[in-house]
This record gives structure tokens, sequence and C-alpha cells, in this order.
């Protein structure tokens, strides 16, 4: 699929990985792109470097009022990058609640889905298109220390796959981003190297060019990969010791 001419929505798009989304997507040759965010005030640095092109809307993807308003205002659109995600830092057993595992499955996975669903006759009607689901390496492998963050990327990626075979015969592309360590505000406690998020936004948009399924974006999602495929109980062990360290670091 060429990317020129093209319209298309990032949810998210206001900063990190969905801003670089947006300024890629502008810097390809898109028409157009929406710049999904829940106060549309944080996209106007946007809308000033490219007037008529990137233009916020409001847009609170677990609010299914919200979706469907934007679905029927951005009926042109053929790309969606669902980006937007939340990570509470939250344990699946040490939390207070289920409140922080619930919100991240609402925001990670429903969310998503409901996009997905609102703009699949929307991407048909255009000629078939791509949605791009901003995924984690989280997704392929357990990570205690990520709580709810993790099983609810597992259930992206799963949906992710599901959805493509619906699609398939509306020849619209679903791909999967699988995420590892990026610079962004929802990563600032992860120690380490970091890829720009502009890295992420490259690739996903090579993986729409090449109508590839699903794309390992950076050196630690390529890695967790690897290491899950050589020794998949002895990358479990490492994770678990990840969440004593996390534990002894933060006292009793």
């Amino acid at each position: 699929m060429r990317i020129e001419d093209t319209v298309a929505l990032v949810t998210g798009g206001n900063r990190g990985i969905g801003e670089a989304f947006v300024r890629a997507l502008l810097a390809a040759g898109a028409a157009k792109v929406y710049v999904g965010t829940r106060e549309p005030g944080a996209a106007a640095h946007l809308a000033e470097e490219a007037p008529s092109r990137a233009i916020p809307i409001q847009l609170d993807v677990t609010d299914q009022g919200h979706v469907d308003r934007v679905a029927a205002e951005c009926a042109d659109t053929s790309i969606l990058v669902n980006n937007a995600g939340a990570f509470f830092n939250q344990r699946l057993i040490g939390a207070p609640n289920l409140d922080a595992a619930r919100a991240e499955m609402e925001i990670n996975y429903f969310a998503p889905l409901a996009m997905a669903r609102a703009f699949a006759p929307i991407l048909a009607s255009n000629g078939g298109g791509a949605i791009v689901n901003v995924l984690s390496s989280g997704g392929l492998v357990a990570v205690p220390a990520m709580g709810g963050y993790s099983p609810s990327k597992f259930a992206g990626r799963a949906a992710t796959t599901c959805i493509r075979a619906e699609l398939a015969e509306q020849k619209t592309q679903v791909i999967a981003l699988i995420v590892g360590s990026v610079d962004t505000r929802m990563a600032a406690h992860v120690a380490g190297s970091k890829e720009p998020p502009a890295a992420i936004a490259k690739a996903g948009l090579d993986a729409i060019r090449k109508g590839l399924d699903e794309v390992d974006t950076d050196r630690m999602a390529i890695e967790v990969r690897a290491s899950l495929a050589r020794d998949p109980k002895a990358l479990e062990r490492s994770l678990a010791r990840m969440l004593q360290a996390t534990r002894i670091s933060a006292g009793p």
C-alpha cells in the first residue's frame, strides 16, 4: 500500500509514538492526518506545523460515543493507527484492587477493537486500507513486573490476528507492531538504551508499504523473540527475577 495521498487517523497522536506516526505519515506524503487526542489543544503544535494536513480531533478511545462520532466525521480515513495505550505499573496480585488491570484491558484491548469495528466498513469503502496496532514485546512474553499491561497486550496481539482474518476478504491490512524499549513518557521508568519514537513509526510505515503482518520494531523486541524461541523457560525465570528486583528497589 502506498502512503502518498492517503488519509490517516492516529490515536494518542499528540505525543510519543503517536506524534512520531503523525510526522512520519505527513513526511511520506499523506494528504491528511487526524490526530486523535483527549484534549485537541495538546496537538496544536502539529496543526501549526502542517496547517490543513494535521487535524486534531477530540477522541477518548474508551468512550464509544467518541469512537462513533469520530468514525462519522473521519469517513475518508484509509489508515488507522491504534497507538493510544496505558501502563499503570501495578501488579496483578499486589495491587490494592482490580482497577488498574481493568483500565489497562479497556485501553489496550477493548479500545483498539472498538476502533477497528467502527472503521472496518470505512476502510472497505475506501479500498481496503490498513489498521496498525501498536503492541509490545510484553505481548510476546508474560512480564510479571508489568501487571495488567502484559496480559492486555497479549489480548491485543490475538485480536490483531483475528481481525486480520476477518478483514482479509475486504483487503484490509492488519498489522501488529511489536515494540520493545522506546524513549517515551510511558517508558520513563525503564533503564537502558531506548529507541526514538521515530524508529517505531518508520517500522510501521515500512510494514504498510510491504504488506507485513507483524514486525519487531527495535532491538529489544527482536531479542525478546529470539530468547523466547531459544529457551522460553529461562526467559520466564529471568523476568520473574526482574519482578523480585523491582520489589527490592521499592523497599518495604
